[in-house]
């Protein structure tokens, strides 16, 4: 904990990652740890690590702001699930992790660690800035769009999203309960599988949350896949947003799976019907937007961002046809992806449109999520390419619906394949 504060004490004042940061608080936990330790009994696999948790993630103890004013110094009354978890494993909650507002799209005061003049993404900016600038080894984000891929894509570092209902959501502020994820940050495949293990299961307190059995991610990591793996490279319907250096790294990476791997990439194109996603998926953030924050919205509107607000209204106006035909569409897609993957280990596509946008004013787009997410497909981001500034820019995996081991597989073995 010492040398992580010390981290904090060299590159906060410029990464300006943390919204909640007690260095006494934090070294009393660890001192407790030490103690424990001491004592003999057993430890959990986290046992001493300091965990950064983005600011809508309700903990007892420290405020969760969740990115407004009007929550300004508010807590909740009890830890959210994820944190009761890690604490049960023995990590050590560090502090609380800048988001946007109400985890949309109004930037937080967070800069990219490898440029400041740049965005570090969103929605879970600060998770992501934290470990990109070694301030903590793991943190936790969530994601509704592409909110924990895009940022580890900007600022170099793996970013993992679960099938969705691995990981409970109780006590994390709800943008849209169809959509929302929640996602973790680390520096490494292994690092990422070691955190998940200790978050993913069953809890009655989300009823969304998944009855399967817990994925052995952490082996998964170990294993060589049994034989070499076969990658889709899919052209999405909005391949013109990619930026053409990110389109050349991407070249370079399936060139190197073809003849220096012998591994095999096929490029595919989804049926025309997938370009409806983006419209859908918007469909159902902004409608459960509208129901999520109506009081905020009602009693407190000239408080929030234009942007909010806006969705907010276009949530409003949607008709229950509309929402009920985009809700739909997600089964469709998946029958889709379940047969896709009886001939594919992965999906390789970008996790960003390149490297991070200069200004702090946006956090980016999120397009090359935007389908796994609608769908709740698992996809992890890796730091495995370079755009022309010299900034990262990450190679996204994704795999069918729960079937994350195979997820962590793959990505163990293109990480250890492709050298950066």
């Amino acid at each position: 904990c010492k040398a992580y504060i010390e981290r904090i004490e060299k590159f906060e004042k410029d990464v300006k990652a943390w919204t909640f940061f007690d260095k006494k608080l934090l070294l009393e936990k660890a001192e407790e740890k030490d103690e424990y330790r001491k004592s003999g009994k057993p430890l959990g696999p986290l046992h001493g690590l300091p965990v950064g948790i983005k600011d809508i993630i309700g903990t007892e103890d420290m405020p969760t702001e969740c990115g407004t004013v009007l929550r300004k110094g508010m807590s909740e009354s009890a830890d959210a699930e994820v944190v009761n978890l890690l604490k049960i494993s023995g990590a050590i909650i560090m502090g609380k992790t800048v988001t946007t507002e109400l985890a949309y799209f109004d930037p937080g005061k967070t800069t990219n660690p490898h440029d400041k003049s740049r965005t570090p993404g969103g929605s879970s900016s600060g998770s992501a800035a934290a470990v990109a600038s070694h301030m903590v080894p793991l943190s936790v984000g969530s994601q509704t769009n592409g909110s924990v891929i895009r940022p580890a894509s900007y600022c170099g570092v793996v970013g993992y999203k679960p099938t969705r209902g691995l990981i409970s959501r109780h006590l994390v502020l709800q943008v849209s309960r169809k959509l929302d994820q929640i996602g973790v940050f680390s520096n490494s495949v292994e690092d990422a599988a070691l955190i998940s293990e200790q978050l993913i299961g069953y809890d009655k307190q989300d009823p969304d949350t998944s009855l399967n059995p817990k994925p052995k991610l952490l082996a998964a990591c170990q294993q060589k896949p049994p034989m070499e793996p076969v990658l889709a490279y899919i052209k999405l319907p909005f391949m013109d947003k990619l930026e053409e250096d990110a389109k050349e790294g991407f070249e370079e990476i399936k060139d190197e799976i073809k003849n220096k791997l012998k591994g095999k990439i096929d490029e595919v194109e989804l049926p025309e019907g997938f370009k409806g996603i983006p419209e859908w998926h918007k469909i159902i953030m902004e409608s459960d937007m509208a129901a999520s924050f109506s009081k905020e919205y009602k009693s407190f509107k000239n408080k929030l961002s234009d942007k909010i607000v806006e969705a907010i209204e276009r949530g409003m106006k949607y008709t229950s046809v509309e929402y009920n035909d985009a809700l739909s569409k997600i089964d469709t897609a998946n029958t889709f992806f379940k047969q896709f993957f009886h001939d594919y280990d992965a999906i390789l596509t970008p996790a960003a449109t390149g490297e991070a946008p200069t200004g702090l004013k946006s956090t980016g787009n999120p397009i090359f999520c935007t389908v796994w997410t609608y769908c709740g497909m698992p996809c992890i981001s890796l730091p495995l390419l370079q755009g022309k500034n010299g900034l990262p820019v990450g190679v996204q995996l994704v795999s069918s619906l729960f079937d994350d081991e195979r997820l962590f597989r793959n990505a163990s073995w293109l990480t250890s394949k492709i050298k950066r």
